[in-house]
Formats: structure tokens, sequence, C-alpha cells
């Protein structure tokens, strides 16, 4: 087995090699084998300590001095395929299902070739160009009904389940793009100068009406986003069954495609593995030393805590937040996403992201402004106002929920916990 891949990075219209990882341990390890990542040297001379979408990671500055953790690094972790697409891509390398770290190295050699944001892995991608046959679009309905046709397509390109190795999380999810005649392809087979929109497509699995209910409510959960002031890119579309998400790491103008970096949480911070849970005082920290503009983000984290809190959204793990990277040098948070009422989730999820030693009876936000801002040293006052612009928008969806799109029964569950947000605003000083 091939102990080195080859980082390729989307600019200037092209795919380039920027850099290599050599495993120095046991592939077997998965994740935590030792590696050695370096920047191609032409690179690391043209672009010397960029941080943004000229680099791996935020904190992978471009240059020349070679990174030797104990571990892989945490870049290659958002490119890894989780859930379905992992189950998905173990199956068509012939591998069980019940795979664990041994499986990790094979599935980012043949799964990492077509991922969310501007990286990819080089081997992946000459990988996924044997496997792509026919190239054809399907209408908007035939993907939603998952018609005969379409799954037939699928299952050609082995994705038996509707899903895409592209994507992490537990829910089926495929990347297509709309092309210039309207219908959509399968992402990594259309031409960027036929491209006109990109899409994850979301698919609800199995009868539990817990987690229908949590699909029919994105696209209101976004819509409500949008109204608390938060950063949302575009609206979402529920068909039938299926969630269309325009995605905001494509950017398509003029027949060309621009690919902008995207880390999680968990890449941003440094942590390897999976499962893992920084604290919202540290993530704060480190954004406001990472982001271009850290008055901006961190008032964009704390909104988007107040909305989780608010909208029940308890699945804030470290990989449902992310940052993106230009070429222009902004570092910022993206838009949000995965912003739902996953406190419907039959498996009983607990809020994973905390502030620290700050929730047991409820989050104090005096508190946790005065420890941000300490430990920051950004000024007070333009958190305190931007919070409490939130009050009146919140107090909207709680009178008239049915407006927003939100069900009886979600809407009665979550008023009381819309007002206390509120409130605890509007006393915010």
């Amino acid at each position: 087995m091939k102990h080195e891949a080859t980082i390729q990075l989307f600019a200037a219209g092209q795919w380039q090699d920027v850099a290599s990882v050599t495993l120095l341990g046991d592939p077997a390890l998965g994740w935590r084998a030792p590696a050695y990542t370096a920047y191609a040297a032409e690179w690391a001379l043209l672009h010397t300590e960029a941080r943004d979408a000229w680099a791996l990671g935020s904190q992978l500055p471009v240059g020349l001095r070679p990174w030797k953790p104990g571990h892989w690094p945490v870049f290659l972790l958002d490119m890894l395929p989780q859930g379905y697409g992992r189950g998905e891509l173990l199956r068509q390398l012939g591998l069980p299902e019940t795979a664990e770290a041994d499986a990790d190295w094979p599935l980012l050699l043949t799964g990492a070739g077509n991922p969310i944001g501007h990286l990819r892995v080089k081997e992946a991608a000459d990988w996924l160009a044997t496997r792509t046959g026919i190239v054809r679009g399907f209408t908007d309905e035939e993907i939603a009904a998952r018609s005969e046709d379409f799954m037939h397509y699928l299952s050609l390109h082995g994705l038996f389940i509707a899903g895409s190795s592209g994507v992490q999380g537990e829910w089926p999810k495929i990347l297509m793009t709309r092309a210039r005649d309207g219908l959509l392809y399968l992402d990594h087979t259309l031409p960027d100068t036929e491209a006109v929109t990109h899409y994850i497509i979301k698919f609800g699995r199995g009868p539990n009406e817990q987690l229908a209910a949590i699909l029919r409510h994105e696209a209101p959960y976004m819509s409500i986003a949008a109204h608390l002031g938060l950063r949302v890119h575009a609206s979402l579309t529920l068909r039938e069954r299926a969630l269309f998400i325009p995605r905001f790491d494509r950017v398509a103008e003029s027949g060309e495609v621009t690919r902008l970096g995207q880390e999680s949480l968990a890449a941003l911070m440094g942590m390897a593995g999976f499962g893992v849970a920084p604290t919202h005082d540290d993530v704060c920290v480190r954004l406001a030393t990472a982001c271009t503009q850290p008055d901006d983000e961190l008032l964009e984290y704390l909104k988007r805590d107040v909305a989780n809190l608010a909208f029940g959204n308890k699945d804030n793990h470290a990989r449902n937040t992310a940052i993106q990277r230009d070429f222009a040098g902004n570092v910022r948070l993206t838009p949000v996403f995965d912003f739902a009422p996953m406190y419907l989730h039959p498996d009983g999820l607990a809020r994973r992201i905390r502030w620290q030693g700050r929730e047991q009876q409820g989050v104090d936000w005096k508190a946790v402004l005065d420890t941000v801002c300490a430990r920051t040293e950004l000024a007070r006052e333009p958190l305190v106002s931007g919070l409490r612009a939130m009050a009146g928008p919140l107090r909207d969806v709680a009178e008239r929920g049915d407006e927003f799109g939100l069900e009886p029964e979600i809407h009665q569950y979550l008023v009381r916990g819309i007002l206390a947000q509120a409130q605890a605003l509007e006393l915010l000083q």
C-alpha cells in the first residue's frame, strides 16, 4: 500500500500539487499514525506565510518547514469519509462495514477525490476518475423521487444508498451541480465551464418520524437564522424527502468555478480524531487570532450559540461549524449550516461544545462576555449591542412561529426557550 498522499489545491482555475503527506507509522493505525507533511518547495516560495486559501489550513501556514505531529495533519480528517459515505465506500473497496482505523488510509486514498472545500487527494481523484462512466443529468423531480433511472445511475457509480464519499455526516448526501441545461449532474462528472449552482442534496432516511421532522425543518430554520441576523448563504428547498442545499464553498461565474478553503472547528483547533469537543471559550480565542475581522466573527459565533440554545439545535459538534478562507486573505466563519431541531433526534443528543463551567443553570451571557473579552481583548460594547439586537427577532419567531414554517408541536415546545433567550439578551449590559 502506498504510504504517501499528494495534496492538491484548486487555484487559478486548476488543480495544483502543493504538498505531500507521508505516513511514518503503520497505516493500520488510521488517523493516529504519525505523518510527515511538507509543502512543495515552489509553492512554499511563492506563497510564504500565507494562511488563507493558499494554505492547507489556517494553522498550517505555507513555508518550507515540515510538520511531524504524532498523528495525521488535522485538515486530512475533514476529507476522510464518514457516516453514510464511509459505509458506502467500504463496500466498494470490499472491506467490512465494521472496519475502523485500519480502513482510514485506504478510504482517504479513494474517498477524498472531491470533498467540500478546495483541497483534494490526488490519488483519490485519480481513483474517482476511473469510476466515472456515462455523464447524465437528472431533473430535480427525478432526484427527489429517487426514480428508478436515477438510482440505477448512482449504482453504476457505486452509490447504492444515494450517498457520497465526499461529504461527512449520518444522513445520506450527494454532491450535485446544476448545469446550463437546467439538469443536475454528479458534481465530479460536470466540467466547471458548464456549472451554474452547486448543491449538497440530503435525503431522508428510514421511517422515523422524528428524523423526518428534523429534515422538514431545516429550510424553515435557515429562514429563521436569516431573520435573527446570522450569516446565511441561501434558502434551502425541500422536495419530497430530499433537501436541496446550495453550497457556499463554490462560486460559479462566467464559466469558471472558484473553490474556497474550508476547515472545521476541529481542524481550526488542531484537534485530531472524531468526537473531539473544545470549549466555546477556547474556540473564541482561536477565532480572535485566526479571523481577519475578529469583532465580527466573535459576534457571529455568539449569536449562533444563542440560536442553538433557543431552537434546540443540540448537535453542535466540532465539524458542523467551519471557517472559510479565500484567496484575498480573508478568514471568517462560513455561513451557518446544520441548523435544525436536533432535540428531536431519537438518540437523545447532548450539546458537545459548552461554555466552560457555566452551563449548569443555563448560559449566563454576561459571564460569557466577561471571559471572552478578557481573553481576546475585544471591545465589549459591540458584542453587547449585537446580541441585544437579536431579542426582537427572537420574539417575532416566538409569537408567529407558523409564519416561519414551524409546525405547531415544535413551535409550542420551543416558545419557552426562545423567550428565555430573548429576555436574557434584553437584560444584557
